[in-house]
């Protein structure tokens, strides 16, 4: 396994790597294990250093993530959502045939090891509501913001705070690693 990290707007990254792809975007937090990067994860800074200073729309990175099928199926739906829209749970559901299944296509986007690259962060409720985010709603709304996604205002987003999230807003990424 191969590892390096990235810094951003947003946090600390962790890219981990196979041989064959990116397994792993998260955000980490202060803690870091050691640095074995390959070219693998030297393009994913790379694309993810580009993506944040707003140069880069899409990314160009073999993905090598472990997942059931059905995650993989929801994974790619969202590699397909373009930069700037959004999409609900329940037009994903349609695309993989689970009209009915939104709840758990919120369970395999929650689970996506990818994030960013593989953006699950364009996913809203129905409604065009934010819903939850593994990285700390306030990313969330960040990330939409800077690929110019226009939001309804809901209550909440004043008082989002990002530099709470990047310091505490760690623990739900915990699970991946």
């Amino acid at each position: 396994m191969y590892t390096d990290y990235v810094n951003t707007p947003l946090g600390l990254i962790e890219c981990k790597a196979s041989e064959l792809g990116i397994t792993q975007v998260i955000f980490c937090g202060p803690q870091q294990s050691a640095i074995n990067a390959n070219s693998i994860t030297e393009n994913c800074k790379q694309q993810l250093s580009e993506y944040f200073a707003g140069e880069r729309k899409t990314f160009d990175l073999p993905l090598d993530a472990k997942g059931t099928e059905f995650q993989h199926q929801v994974w790619a739906c969202l590699v397909d959502i373009p930069l700037g829209d959004t999409v609900s749970y329940l037009d994903i559901a349609k695309k993989v045939n689970r009209p009915k299944g939104s709840q758990a296509v919120g369970g395999a986007n929650g689970r996506n090891p990818i994030s960013i690259i593989v953006p699950c962060h364009r996913v809203v409720g129905a409604k065009g509501a934010l819903t939850g985010y593994a990285g700390g709603i306030e990313r969330k709304l960040w990330l939409l913001k800077h690929e110019g996604v226009c939001l309804k205002n809901t209550q909440g987003h004043e008082i989002l705070d990002i530099a709470n999230v990047i310091n505490s807003r760690q623990d739900k990424t915990q699970f991946l690693t």
